[in-house]
């Protein structure tokens, strides 16, 4: 049981680092469609048709948002709860930043958007292998593969594209407190700190780039 402050900091900070390559392997696929459709579709039909990929590391990933969200307004609640008492006026602005100050914003944000990209994504996608049983992730016609066209089709609206693109905004602004704050959790305050600093606010800057750069790309080239 996760009893202890330090063990739920601990807990959260690891939920994140698991997130955090997850979201690394989902940009490197991604980025496949912006210079092949059939190097996309052939590694999309691989992520969405491998057996240990589909019953182990989706439901574990699934776990993962989940717990990291719920173990986030854990913390939030008791961290608020714990400054029952104020004796002077907190000035936010200026003892910590936006980001560290908002971080339940951005993340209701982040959740938000999960909740679109699964009506967008998943859904269709567990609608056509496990309802309709097709497991081929073909579709006849001159489209070939449905996947390239899927995401292609989804980034013709400009409304949408506009969502996206705010949403991994707010992603940005997350990591860019999350990122140091996990390390921070896991003791990781040593002679690499400025260098994990760094590497932290280039990850929190070029992910969330080139998640909006892959939907704009579509949009004006569908």
């Amino acid at each position: 049981m996760l009893k202890s402050s330090i063990a739920r900091k601990v807990a959260m900070a690891l939920s994140a680092f698991f997130l955090m390559i997850f979201l690394l392997q989902h940009l490197a696929i991604n980025l496949t469609s912006v210079f092949s459709a059939e190097t996309f579709n052939e590694l999309s039909q691989f992520m969405g048709t491998n057996p240990l990929i589909q019953f182990v590391m989706q439901p574990v990933l699934l776990f993962g948002v989940l717990f990291h969200f719920i173990m986030g307004f854990v913390l939030e609640f008791r961290n608020r709860s714990s400054r029952s008492v104020n004796y002077v006026k907190n000035n936010g602005a200026a003892n910590s930043s936006w980001m560290s100050r908002n971080m339940i914003l951005s993340g209701l944000v982040i959740l938000a958007f999960f909740c679109l990209h699964f009506v967008d994504f998943w859904i269709p996608e567990i609608n056509t292998k496990f309802i309709q049983g097709d497991w081929t992730g073909v579709v006849a016609g001159e489209e070939g593969f449905r996947y390239f066209a899927e995401l292609q089709h989804k980034f013709v609206n400009p409304i949408r594209v506009g969502v996206y693109c705010l949403a991994f905004v707010f992603l940005a602004l997350h990591l860019l407190h999350g990122f140091n704050s996990a390390f921070q959790s896991v003791g990781a305050n040593n002679k690499y700190t400025k260098g994990l600093k760094k590497f932290g606010t280039a990850y929190a800057i070029l992910v969330p780039l080139g998640f909006i750069f892959i939907a704009l790309f579509h949009h004006f080239n569908h």
